[in-house]
């Protein structure tokens, strides 16, 4: 039985069961590769997507919870986002393997708190594990992302 998803703006049919979690369906029947298996029990973040806008962990999200809510990969964001914009010119992926779930995390954030706080951002990237350490070019990111960046000095 095929079950109807919206990813990215596109009605898509996949034919994985009820129970089969999300990523899954999106990496192995759609070949969306953004989101990753990290952990597989909703702790480390690489696998989050958003489901009607809210993050959520795809490694443990069965398709039978999402129904009609629209999911967005990090390949729906089309590269030109202004969070995947700041994460460049912030250099925050050393070996990126964390970053599409982080990118994700930090959009939902400023979809909702367009002017976050360093609480803010910390609260929404908790559970978004990088083992490369990059925490404070995150936060530089969404600073910059959300208009929060210190203004560059003039050069003397």
């Amino acid at each position: 039985m095929a079950t109807t998803l919206e990813v990215n703006g596109r009605q898509v049919q996949v034919t994985a069961a009820p129970d089969t979690p999300v990523l899954w369906a999106l990496r192995d029947e759609l070949g969306l590769t953004g989101p990753k298996y990290g952990c597989g029990v909703a702790l480390c973040g690489a696998c989050t997507v958003l489901a009607d806008g809210q993050p959520i962990r795809a490694c443990s999200t069965p398709l039978s919870a999402i129904g009609a809510m629209k999911l967005t990969t990090v390949e729906g964001l089309g590269g030109q986002h202004p969070v995947q914009q700041a994460w460049v010119k912030h250099d925050v992926s050393q070996c990126g393997y964390c970053q599409s779930g982080q990118i994700m995390s930090a959009v939902a954030l400023l979809a909702t708190t367009p002017k976050p706080t360093d609480a803010d951002i910390d609260a929404a990237m908790d559970g978004n594990i990088c083992r490369c350490g990059t925490y404070q070019r995150v936060r530089a990111a969404i600073k910059d992302a959300a208009g929060l960046a210190p203004a560059a000095k003039a050069q003397a």
